[in-house]
């Protein structure tokens, strides 16, 4: 299988030079892209496929359930990187529905690493109960805490340093929400996009 994949590598890289002789030129002199992409590891979210952006367009991160901890020194230094050296434009905090991590979060005995990490997404569940309890069916709730869990982590990105630094230096740098659906191929904005430090306060209150 695995001497498959080489050969299929082959072929693609071939087929990018017969399209265009220069493509990997390119992409060896600089990566020069104007969008961060923070999404889940869902192998169902082919990021660059989404948007359909080619390699260089689009910088990223995944792991389980597009989370953004403020304890995660992977995450951080990804951003870190994104803000200062690449100097990127939009942050694209991406979720999908029927995330395993979102289901997870809520329906594990938490009593395993995985549990720990996803521990953001159960207080997120906690601090809207009631709105989720109101919905009946089950894959809606689920749908629904995919899209809280989005809001959430916009919300953290805004709330780093490193973005809040940027912003004071009129860095131009926007943070969007959205979910993706596997169902359809397509993506619902979450109407928290976030610009600024006055944005910031506005949509969040902090």
């Amino acid at each position: 299988m695995l001497d498959r994949l080489i050969e299929k590598n082959r072929i693609w890289a071939h087929q990018k030079t017969e399209i265009d002789p220069e493509f990997f030129k390119r992409l060896v002199a600089q990566q020069s892209p104007e969008y961060f992409w923070i999404g889940c590891a869902d192998s169902r979210v082919p990021a660059n496929e989404i948007v359909d952006l080619d390699p260089g367009e689009l910088f990223v991160h995944r792991n389980v359930a597009n989370l953004a901890p403020s304890q995660d020194a992977n995450y951080l230094s990804v951003l870190q990187y994104a803000v200062q050296v690449l100097k990127v434009k939009h942050i694209l905090v991406v979720g999908h529905y029927g995330c395993g991590g979102v289901r997870a979060a809520v329906e594990s005995q938490g009593d395993s690493l995985i549990d720990h990490w996803l521990a953001p997404i159960r207080e997120v569940a906690h601090s809207h109960q009631h709105e989720l309890d109101a919905i009946g069916n089950d894959v809606a709730r689920l749908d629904r805490l995919c899209e809280l869990n989005v809001i959430s982590q916009v919300r953290s990105v805004a709330l780093t340093p490193i973005v809040a630094k940027a912003w004071r230096e009129q860095q131009p740098i926007t943070i969007h929400g959205w979910v993706y659906s596997i169902a359809n191929g397509l993506v619902t904005d979450q109407g928290v996009s976030v610009g600024s430090l006055e944005d910031r306060q506005r949509i969040f209150d902090i």
